[in-house]
């Protein structure tokens, strides 16, 4: 069994005392640079903390800047998809157009031709045209002049036809004279000139009253056979009517054919030709004259009404008129229902064509087995000028 000092086991004790002391403050100071440690490492913490809540707020805020410029861009992505259909239809409707217009273009190019071609076409159109206007008026004057000429043989036809009554009419005032001239040569041969001067002389006066007879008959006849000019002027239509009945009555009258004239107390006026109108009387008078040749009442009327600003002019027989399946062709040129050699069949073809250049028109009542009537209506002239025969 050991046993020990008491002061060794004080020392020992305050031997350990020291060392756990010793080993107290070293723990303590350990322990002091640890928690200066752990408070560095906590400030760092901290400040690693803080600036990381920095960089998080930052971040956050920088999300949502992020967030927004995403939304942004989903919209710019979406303007820009929804402008790129646009673009693309827009580049569809373009392409297009660019067809259309190539088309246009290519159209556009044969219309020029056609253009180009059709301006060759109307330039020998008009040129053509000009001719042919050229030719009408040729054809037309041409036409004209064979009227006239026309008109003109119709109008020595029914002098022809008229020659045996003219010569009738010529030879009453030729009988005169040689009466009248016969009785002053027998009063001069019996000495009666010196005693008897006045009856001489009423002798002489009745030869030239006979003489102007003549003369008018004659003149008369040289003015009708004369070609007319086409010159239209006023007229008195009563002067033409009887001009044309002085040349036809004598035949009207060997044929015991009545003539009844009605015509209004007051000039009537009316603007052509008097020789064409006064011919055409003439071709309906012997129209008249030759349709009552089997007729036992021969009569033909003339009759003038005037209705406002119209003339209407009717010639009347009492002929056997016209069968009613020839009514329509009575107007056409050569058309006649003589006898051959008795007719020209151009009376009323002249008369229709004289009618119409005077403005008026001529129509035909038909009455068959009472006679035919002829309806002219011709425009009034109302201005108060002198009319000239």
């Amino acid at each position: 069994m050991n046993t020990s000092d008491p002061s060794d086991t004080v020392m020992m004790g305050a031997g350990d005392k020291l060392h756990d002391r010793q080993w107290l403050e070293r723990e303590y100071q350990r322990q002091l640079e640890y928690h200066q440690t752990l408070e560095t490492r906590i400030m760092r913490s901290e400040e690693r903390r803080r600036a990381l809540i920095h960089i998080l707020h930052g971040l956050n805020k920088l999300n949502k800047q992020l967030s927004d410029q995403r939304k942004a861009m989903i919209h710019i992505l979406a303007d820009y998809e929804q402008d790129r259909r646009g673009m693309a239809q827009q580049t569809v409707r373009l392409d297009n157009s660019r067809r259309t217009l190539l088309h246009i273009l290519q159209d556009s190019h044969h219309s020029n031709l056609r253009l180009e071609e059709s301006r060759k076409a109307m330039i020998h159109i008009m040129t053509d045209l000009k001719e042919t206007t050229e030719e009408i008026k040729r054809q037309e004057q041409e036409l004209r002049e064979k009227h006239e000429q026309l008109v003109q043989a119709g109008k020595l036809a029914t002098l022809g036809e008229l020659t045996t009554g003219v010569a009738h009419e010529l030879n009453n005032p030729l009988n005169g004279i040689n009466l009248f001239v016969g009785n002053a040569i027998d009063m001069v041969e019996l000495g009666l000139a010196s005693t008897e001067p006045q009856h001489l002389l009423q002798e002489l006066r009745n030869t030239m009253q006979q003489v102007g007879k003549a003369t008018s008959i004659i003149s008369h006849l040289r003015t009708f056979g004369r070609t007319a000019s086409a010159r239209r002027e006023p007229i008195l239509l009563g002067f033409v009517v009887h001009e044309a009945l002085m040349l036809i009555q004598e035949q009207l009258r060997l044929r015991q054919i009545e003539v009844c004239l009605n015509f209004p107390p007051d000039e009537v006026k009316v603007f052509g030709s008097a020789i064409q109108l006064e011919q055409v009387f003439l071709n309906l008078l012997t129209n008249a004259r030759d349709a009552m040749v089997k007729s036992q009442q021969k009569r033909v009327t003339i009759s003038c009404t005037v209705n406002e600003d119209i003339v209407e002019i009717r010639v009347s027989d009492t002929g056997t008129g016209i069968p009613p399946e020839l009514e329509r062709r009575v107007f056409d040129p050569f058309f006649t229902t003589k006898e051959v050699g008795q007719g020209t069949g151009l009376g009323l073809s002249i008369t229709y064509g004289i009618i119409r250049d005077c403005g008026g028109t001529i129509v035909l009542e038909n009455h068959p087995g009472e006679g035919a009537t002829f309806v002219i209506h011709l425009p009034l002239l109302q201005q108060a000028e002198e009319a000239v025969p």
